[in-house]
């Protein structure tokens, strides 16, 4: 297996952080497109990940454009409150990429616009005050359902 998590211009370093531990525990890629809202060098994204960064397969990107570029068969999952279909409902690749946007603004509109069959929810509650899951949170429960869905091949 070959998962991938992509991180649409990521915010938080602790976000990344934790996600980076997950990625190196599960033996997952990580992606990254910039901006960044942190140095890859900053010591709260450090301590998050804790040592495991030397553990982690990470990949940065100037943009969505050369993210592209550089993985042009690259099977994109959308993880988006703006979709209908839920992430458990899916068949995920053995190579997926799973997209997540930054923490305050999402994917863009035109990414959403170009993929609108990859996009998928995570099932939440609907209220003006709660947007949406914590991103660590929210990575961590569409790749274990990903995982799962190939019975966690290579995983102890």
């Amino acid at each position: 297996m070959n998962m991938n998590i992509l991180l649409y211009q990521p915010e938080i370093p602790q976000n990344t952080g934790n996600i980076a531990r997950t990625c190196a525990l599960t033996e997952t890629n990580l992606h990254l497109i910039k901006p960044l809202g942190f140095s890859l060098d900053e010591k709260h994204l450090k301590r998050a990940g804790l040592d495991y960064w030397e553990l982690v397969n990470v990949s940065v990107y100037d943009s969505f454009d050369q993210f592209m570029e550089k993985n042009p068969e690259a099977k994109l999952y959308i993880l988006t409150t703006k979709a209908t279909k839920f992430y458990h409902q899916i068949e995920y690749d053995q190579e997926a990429f799973l997209m997540f946007g930054k923490e305050t603004a999402g994917i863009p509109p035109e990414i959403h616009e170009a993929h609108p069959d990859n996009r998928f929810r995570i099932p939440m509650r609907n209220h003006e005050k709660a947007r949406s899951l914590n991103l660590s949170n929210a990575v961590n429960i569409v790749l274990y359902e990903a995982l799962r869905q190939h019975e966690f091949q290579g995983l102890i």
